[in-house]
């Protein structure tokens, strides 16, 4: 456990020293989401009933930014190597990893989505829906794009293969976020597709730490 809090120490205080990285991240979802009531008008109906799915899109493509990042660094300077050479487990270094890169990168998005969201005209309801499926999904986006990086690490264009990988993987997630807003919106309960969004977190986190981990492997030989 020292080990596993030692790396969550150094990988958020990693992340605290290249702001630009955080910001570019939370700028493009900010930039990305505003953009859409410019572009569509000023119709109330229409903004309401694209909003969740424009958040989520967003969200999804701004987390995609940061993927390249998540092992990119750690194995430019050896640092990876090490990791897997240490007894602790590598599925649980690579979860601990995965958890600051959510808290890093995917956070800020959530706490900023309720404030993006009031230019859709969405209500209260909606948007407490959408800060909870948020923040239910954007973990497995986190997890699932952690196989993706450690698959490409080391390869020229890594980034453009990244979305190749994961993109297919993320269209759950994102059905299921934006039609849980939509549901709460329409008064049929948004509780089943939280629940789907829950259980995939869960999925999520058993199975996606030693896919990495053997992901990692293969990519260091």
């Amino acid at each position: 456990m020292s080990m596993l809090a030692w790396i969550m120490k150094r990988d958020l205080l990693l992340a605290i020293r290249r702001k630009s990285d955080v910001l570019t991240t939370l700028f493009f979802f900010v930039i990305m989401v505003s953009l859409f009531p410019l572009g569509v008008g000023p119709e109330p109906q229409l903004l309401k009933a694209m909003g969740p799915g424009v958040l989520w899109v967003a969200a999804l493509l701004a987390s995609m930014l940061s993927l390249g990042r998540l092992f990119a660094a750690d194995y430019a300077d050896g640092t990876l190597e090490q990791m897997l050479l240490c007894p602790e487990s590598l599925a649980l270094i690579v979860l601990a990893k995965a958890a600051i890169h959510w808290l890093a990168s995917e956070l800020p998005l959530v706490l900023m989505a309720p404030l993006l969201g009031l230019q859709f005209g969405l209500s209260g309801d909606a948007l407490w829906v959408l800060t909870l499926s948020l923040l239910l999904g954007t973990p497995v986006l986190s997890l699932v794009g952690a196989i993706g990086a450690s698959l490409t690490l080391g390869l020229r264009g890594g980034g453009v293969l990244v979305s190749l990988l994961v993109l297919p993987l993320y269209i759950p997630v994102l059905i299921f976020g934006a039609g849980a807003v939509d549901a709460s919106t329409s008064g049929l309960g948004a509780e089943g597709h939280l629940s789907i969004l829950g259980a995939l977190l869960v999925l999520a986190l058993l199975a996606t730490p030693k896919a990495v981990a053997a992901a990692l492997r293969i990519s260091l030989e």
